[in-house]
């Protein structure tokens, strides 16, 4: 019979030469892993901060002080198109007293800021806040930026 127990060019000695040098390498290498992390941190670490600017606006100014405050107010945008935003969330006028009831933790004594484009006409803003004194807030406050130069 021609078969041989543990010779030269059986299956076992094709096993062992693929053990040797030259084989597949079944380490992981984490290193470009840990690169494109780095690299995908450090680009949400720049864009975090642009990402919470809100409705963009471009405000008045004014030569007043800011105004101390213990929490976050609740704010109502108004752009230069006349579109109302609560927050960053954009809301039609009419839905804004019942939506700013039901966020509203203090009730009527909730604080509200307004901000309004300065090019903005001022019937606009006034029927806003009229609507806003009319439901019963009563701390209603313009947000302005301080003034530049003089």
């Amino acid at each position: 019979m021609g078969m041989s127990a543990g010779g030269g060019g059986g299956w076992t000695s094709r096993r062992s030469r693929r053990r040797g040098g030259g084989g597949v390498m079944s380490e992981i290498n984490v290193t470009p892993m840990v690169d494109v992390m780095l690299v995908l941190l450090i680009i949400f670490m720049v864009a975090a901060p642009m990402l919470t600017v809100g409705v963009p606006l471009d405000l008045p100014q004014t030569q007043a002080q800011a105004v101390p405050q213990d929490n976050e107010p609740l704010v109502v945008n108004i752009t230069k198109d006349g579109k109302v935003y609560l927050q960053d969330t954009e809301i039609a006028v009419d839905e804004l007293v019942p939506k700013l009831q039901a966020i509203g933790k203090a009730g009527y004594e909730e604080r509200i800021f307004v901000r309004a484009d300065k090019s903005l006409d001022y019937g606009t803003v006034m029927r806003v806040m009229g609507r806003l004194s009319g439901a019963g807030f009563k701390h209603v406050a313009l947000v302005s930026e301080v003034e530049q130069g003089s």
